[in-house]
């Protein structure tokens, strides 16, 4: 019989037992682990003696540091950004702290700078201190392979910040994000608008557009491919995102930028090109970090609840590891409108 899924060494994999067996890799991981509650998640008594009757027939073997994440609890829990030296990502990691602390957890973090090599190598550190699970807050795309990889060596996760496939997540609904934007700027009478986009493997970037986008379509305005540009959640990417537009024969009247600090850069673009920012170009950021109210043109941004993120996050890592089930959970945004896009007119008295 040819086995799928196996390993580069040629050996069967947990995704070749929950293949063979007709469940999700997570059933026929919770199946093998030696944890009651765990097992009692994983269906019948008989779906768990089939699992594990597959597994010995194929000659699985559990990897026991995966393996040990579920069966030794060392009261740790490892934490993964892009940067911790992002506001918002350092916000939803107090929360994480905050709630761990509060479950009897200690936290580590590392910072992966969305780097493929790097991540790996931090997850590695993580997993070297025998977390006993993981709250990743840098997912890539809805196939990141380090994640699949993570399941299949059964180690326990969940995601914050950005989410990815099935996984379990707590993130803001970005989507939603992207449509208060949208409306806020559409109600205001712009019709030649665009989207400094962020990265495209990030869901944060891709979730606000596709929110933001789908407004606009609803709203007949169009918004040309042309006018979505993709850029560095950071001032100079949102820089030259803005400078970008701004050059176009036609440049739009109304700005949304996926990230705060880009839309700073954006606005110092504007500055730049001669344009009054909330009166030439309204521009709209996003997660409204403590900053942007206090900017010489404070700047209009949808606020997402960084810090309710990262204590939820860790609640749902908590859950997890004690073999409840969990449900990703998509946390609402709200819009603060400031100067950037309705500028004030100071009216004065004699």
């Amino acid at each position: 019989m040819s086995l799928p899924h196996l390993d580069r060494s040629g050996r069967p994999t947990l995704r070749t037992v929950a293949e063979l067996a007709g469940v999700h890799v997570s059933t026929a991981s919770r199946a093998l682990s030696s944890s009651p509650t765990i097992n009692e998640r994983s269906g019948s008594a008989r779906t768990i003696a089939r699992i594990r009757e597959i597994a010995d027939r194929v000659g699985f073997e559990r990897n026991p540091h995966g393996a040990g994440l579920r069966t030794s609890r060392s009261s740790l829990m490892g934490v993964l950004v892009p940067r911790l030296s992002d506001v918002v990502l350092a916000t939803i990691y107090e929360g994480i702290e905050d709630r761990a602390r509060s479950l009897g957890y200690q936290t580590f973090v590392a910072n992966g700078h969305d780097q493929p090599q790097v991540r790996r190598a931090r997850l590695e550190m993580l997993l070297a201190r025998r977390v006993d699970g993981l709250i990743l807050g840098d997912a890539h795309g809805d196939d990141d392979e380090l994640l699949e990889s993570l399941g299949l060596r059964g180690v326990t996760f969940v995601l914050t910040n950005r989410h990815s496939g099935a996984h379990p997540s707590v993130t803001c609904d970005d989507y939603l994000g992207g449509r208060l934007a949208a409306e806020h700027l559409v109600d205001l009478g712009h019709e030649d608008l665009a989207v400094a986009a962020g990265e495209p493997y990030a869901s944060t970037g891709r979730d606000r557009t596709r929110g933001f986008l789908d407004v606009c379509a609803e709203r007949g305005v169009e918004v040309p491919a042309a006018r979505v540009v993709h850029s560095p959640f950071d001032v100079e990417g949102g820089r030259r995102a803005a400078a970008a537009l701004l050059a176009s024969p036609k440049p739009p009247t109304g700005l949304f930028v996926v990230n705060d600090f880009a839309a700073i850069g954006a606005m110092g673009a504007a500055r730049e090109a001669g344009r009054t920012v909330g009166k030439d170009l309204a521009i709209v950021g996003y997660n409204d970090i403590p900053l942007v109210s206090q900017l010489p043109v404070p700047l209009t941004s949808v606020s997402s609840p960084m810090h309710e993120m990262g204590v939820r996050a860790a609640q749902m890592l908590s859950d997890v590891i004690d073999g409840k089930t969990v449900e990703s959970q998509r946390l609402p945004p709200s819009l603060k409108a400031r100067e950037s896009t309705i500028r004030r007119r100071y009216v004065t008295t004699a």
